[in-house]
């Protein structure tokens, strides 16, 4: 079955690293004003996505959110996790570590689209 969202080794290092620290992660991936083009780090519950965020997936154990408007654009993409050296978004757990969280997507085949599971409570289910 085909991946909406990985993550590379350094990002799932990462994570382990920030889990250790903090307890359970979530990601949120939003377009949006100050850190809303980055994937923002939380605590699990620390923030709760709106009704107009999909569960992508997870990576590390952690829920990756993508907001809606940004699922239009990616729905026929995977996106990769990653990490860079630099400064995290002002909100993000990685904030202040010295490396950053990013995203980089890739188009799917159209074999790999087929293979996408369904994104629960999505209303664009079908859509692909």
């Amino acid at each position: 079955m085909t991946q909406r969202i990985v993550a590379t080794d350094t990002a799932l290092a990462f994570i382990d690293e920030l889990a250790a620290e903090f307890g359970p992660l979530m990601f949120l991936l939003s377009g949006g004003c100050c850190d809303g083009s980055v994937p923002n780090c939380y605590k699990q519950g620390e923030i709760l996505p709106g009704q107009t965020m999909l569960l992508l997936g997870e990576v590390g154990g952690a829920p990756f959110y993508l907001g809606h408007q940004e699922y239009t654009y990616y729905a026929s993409s995977q996106l990769t996790l990653d990490v860079q050296p630099g400064g995290g978004g002002d909100f993000s757990l990685d904030c202040g570590k010295g490396r950053a969280f990013v995203t980089r997507s890739r188009l799917l085949s159209d074999a790999e689209i087929a293979g996408l599971a369904p994104l629960s409570g999505d209303k664009m289910d079908g859509a692909l």
